[in-house]
């Protein structure tokens, strides 16, 4: 005999290829057991869990889709706001302009107008200064006249005679060109 004939069947690995009707048995119904445990408790478990995670996910889906579109409102709103401010700020600073514009007009205008009032008085002051030199010219011209003419004719003359020879003095002289052309 050989050695290898004391080797049992086991022992050689050959069991595994050949079949036994017995084991197979065993194996089917322990798997069957094996099953329905996994298919009543645990299966519906995973399932329930898979489930759970599944709505988790479609309801942080749902958030993050909302959230989005409320971040999307909100922009939209600032670039609103953005462009009315923007408006708003060049309105202001249109008014502003125009504003400036109105009182550098305003004050050229008050200042023409002061310029003018200015130049009317000094014209008024220069009339009236002239008017009064030719008025005492006049007078001194009178004078001068009356007290030549006495020593020439060597007598005093009457308030008559005093008048007539002034209004030919004056009368002789040209005033026109003191008065600037009105005497």
């Amino acid at each position: 005999m050989n050695a290898a004939a004391h080797i049992p069947l086991a022992a050689s690995g050959s069991f595994l290829i050949t079949p036994n009707v017995g084991l197979m048995v065993w194996v089917l119904a322990i798997f069957a057991v094996v099953y329905y445990v996994l298919r009543r408790f645990v299966f519906p478990a995973i399932a329930a869990a898979l489930d759970q995670r599944a709505s988790a996910i479609s309801s942080e889906i749902d958030a993050a889709e909302k959230l989005r579109a409320e971040a999307q409102q909100v922009l939209e709103e600032y670039r609103k706001r953005l462009a009315e401010a923007r408006t708003q700020a060049e309105e202001i600073v249109a008014r502003a302009r125009q504003a400036g514009e109105a009182h550098q007009r305003e004050v050229i205008e008050t200042a023409r107008a002061e310029r003018e009032r200015l130049l009317e008085q000094t014209r008024r002051d220069i009339e009236a200064e002239t008017r009064r030199a030719i008025d005492e010219i006049r007078r001194e011209v009178a004078d001068l006249t009356v007290l030549a003419t006495e020593k020439v004719t060597r007598k005093v003359l009457t308030e008559e005679d005093q008048r007539r020879l002034v209004e030919e003095a004056l009368g002789d002289l040209d005033f026109s060109v003191l008065g600037g052309g009105g005497a």
